[in-house]
């Protein structure tokens, strides 16, 4: 088994700024998929728990960034942003 350690750990701590940045989706996307990408490798690694905490909170970070990005689309588009 590959040592992946580094990687489980930065998995884990891109999903916690993930959760953190979701409000501003320029910077919430591209954390929020390299934690993920960072996750898949984690999981193979001996600390996999570090890097499962990861993979999910950057799901979740993700799916709020895509939420806060279409709501705001949706109120761009009918004129409600300002």
């Amino acid at each position: 088994m590959e040592k992946h350690n580094g990687k489980a750990i930065a998995s884990l701590v891109l999903g916690i700024i993930s959760l953190i940045v979701w409000l501003i989706p320029l910077f919430g996307f591209p954390v929020s998929i390299v934690g993920l990408v960072m996750g898949f490798y984690g999981i193979k690694s001996e600390k996999k728990s570090l890097g499962t905490a990861g993979l999910i909170l950057s799901i979740i970070g993700l799916v709020i960034c895509v939420a806060n990005s279409a709501i705001g689309a949706y109120m761009g588009a009918t004129g409600q942003l300002f």
